[in-house]
């Protein structure tokens, strides 16, 4: 029967006693009213919860009949949204409007009104402010399943580009009293932001465009894999083809962890030539062209240059044929090199290398920005680093499966270096003021006082004295029989089937005497014992030779 089911008993009882009752588990009487001169006793009960009964006339029970009241919870109402099918949904002015259809639905009955609750959020960043709305609707189809549906119009309740709408619909069930309340899933009415342009100096706007997108070592794998499945049917040419494009993938992740042990990308463009070095064709060092804008203040003569190289550890793998191919520069992440050419540095022609290396490059010696590794993590990188570097070689030659091998434990190896300690230095130092000593230990210690560590709380011990006294020859007191069935009105909803040991509990009370009954509640009982809390273990004695050592050390006089 549901919960709050409102129950009448109408009993014949002849010859008419002075009293009837009924009595449940939990101790409570329910009694009977006697009705005129009659034999008929009446009688109300509101179930609240799963429970036992018996017939008590006199205050005796007329039978060892136990009868049985199941209840079954009142479930809340279930909300689906049917429209739209995604939670978030893009919208523009063209739409111009919003529909939204709901569907609710309880084991009982839903009320016929509903409320819609719209959030509107405008702003960004640490700046949002939010404006709740509540609209009424109106439901239709039957009582145990209705339908709600409106339409929006974004505009007219204030939207404007860049703000989002969040809509979620309330229902409640028709229980009395207290209705219990069931929500929908929120939806999201998104008007997305107008695209920006910036300049920084230029007479034309640079577009923003989106990170490069870094394939991971495990999906290139998987690629690899997929490549080699689709090989019959590909001719060579395609298979070369994308199979070097994996390669590409190769490369630039490689690349991409490569910065962490200090390299360098390749591939990069070169800084502009200076007076000084070697032309690198037939023509004239004058004709040759620039990076540089043409300056009326640019010096006749070259200025002498640094002849000290770039600090940077550079793979000696990464400085390939692969480097030069074209669009390759356009795929690193910062590429730049600062390695010579012809094994000489480069010079400047600004005689300013600072100046040089803050246009065109960026520095890897500070502090603020970087990642330390202990020499273990980085030798894991480097292999890592090397398997990649086989496996680039086999892709960009069109051969997937013999790099496969490389790329699997080129994988393992970075698996080992995610699970590896890391320390990042923060990148702006904590400065905290200092300490006045003169306010130390000056504050209000009103109201305080030590926090005891508090212990667990004991598990209540009746349901084991109640299963070591079964385990017995003698009979089992009727207090401990109550206590355990007192026990089990707090543990309803831990139990799986707590009306079955109170069952077995009021047939051991009819009779004391059945040995089967025993034996079956004791295993009921065995279940439900909780676990006791672990005990402290006894530090093992020590040897003869240790307890001298221990005597010794008492027997020390303290400075």
């Amino acid at each position: 029967m549901p919960v709050g089911t409102r129950l009448d008993w109408q009993l014949q009882v002849s010859p008419a006693p002075r009293s009837v009752a009924l009595r449940l588990t939990d101790g409570r009487t329910v009694a009977l009213a006697r009705q005129g001169g009659s034999d008929a006793w009446h009688g109300q009960w509101v179930a609240e919860r799963a429970t036992l009964y018996r017939i008590l006339i006199d205050g005796a029970p007329a039978d060892r009949q136990l009868y049985r009241l199941d209840v079954l919870p009142d479930r809340p109402p279930q909300v689906r949204v049917l429209a739209p099918e995604q939670s978030l949904v893009l919208w523009s002015p063209a739409n111009r409007s919003w529909t939204l259809r709901f569907e609710a639905s309880d084991d009982y009955a839903v009320a016929a009104s509903a409320e819609l609750r719209l959030t509107l959020a405008q702003g960004s960043g640490e700046n949002i402010t939010f404006t709740t709305q509540r609209r009424p609707l109106t439901g239709s189809g039957t009582a145990r399943q209705r339908g709600f549906a409106t339409t929006l119009q974004p505009q007219a309740l204030g939207m404007k580009a860049g703000d989002d709408l969040i809509a979620q619909l309330i229902v409640h069930d028709t229980r009395q009293p207290g209705p219990q309340e069931g929500r929908s899933a929120s939806v999201i009415l998104r008007w997305p932001p107008p695209e920006q342009t910036m300049a920084a100096g230029l007479e034309a706007s640079v577009k923003q465009t989106l990170p490069a997108y870094f394939r991971s070592q495990r999906q290139i794998i998987i690629d690899a894999q997929a490549l080699l499945k689709e090989q019959p049917r590909l001719d060579a040419a395609t298979f070369l083809k994308r199979s070097d494009a994996i390669g590409v993938d190769q490369r630039l992740l490689r690349l991409r962890y490569g910065q962490f042990l200090g390299e360098e990308s390749e591939g990069a463009p070169q800084g502009p030539p200076t007076a000084d070095a070697p032309p690198t064709s037939d023509a004239p060092a004058d004709d040759l062209p620039t990076a540089d804008m043409p300056t009326a203040d640019a010096p006749s003569t070259p200025a002498a240059a640094s002849d000290t190289q770039a600090g940077h550890d550079h793979d000696p793998h990464d400085h390939d044929a692969h480097a030069t191919e074209p669009g390759a520069a356009a795929l690193d992440e910062h590429d730049h090199d600062h390695d010579a050419r012809n094994g000489r540095p480069e010079r400047s022609s600004f005689g300013q290398a600072e100046n040089v290396l803050a246009e065109f490059g960026h520095t890897h010696d500070h502090a603020e920005a970087a990642t330390l590794l202990d020499p273990q993590t980085r030798a894991l990188l480097r292999a890592a680093l090397d398997q990649m570097w086989q496996s680039e070689g086999d892709l960009r030659q069109g051969h997937p499966e013999r790099a496969l091998p490389y790329a699997n434990k080129a994988l393992g190896f970075i698996k080992q270096v995610q699970q590896a300690e890391r320390i990042y230095l923060a990148r702006v130092g904590t400065q905290l003021p200092p300490i006045d000593p003169s306010r130390r230990l000056r504050g209000d210690r009103a109201g305080l006082g030590n926090r005891a560590a508090g212990l667990d709380t004991r598990p209540d011990p009746s349901a084991l004295q109640l299963w070591d006294a079964l385990g017995e020859a003698a009979p089992v007191p009727a207090a401990t029989l109550a206590r355990y069935a007192q026990w089990l009105q707090t543990q309803q909803d831990r139990l799986h089937d707590p009306l079955g040991l109170a069952a077995a509990v009021e047939t051991l009370r009819a009779e004391p005497d059945c040995a089967g009954c025993r034996t079956q509640l004791r295993a009921q009982v065995w279940r439900t014992l909780l676990a006791p809390p672990a005990a402290p273990h006894r530090r093992a004695a020590p040897d003869p030779r240790g307890q001298r050592y221990l005597d010794a050390l008492r027997q020390e006089t303290q400075p």
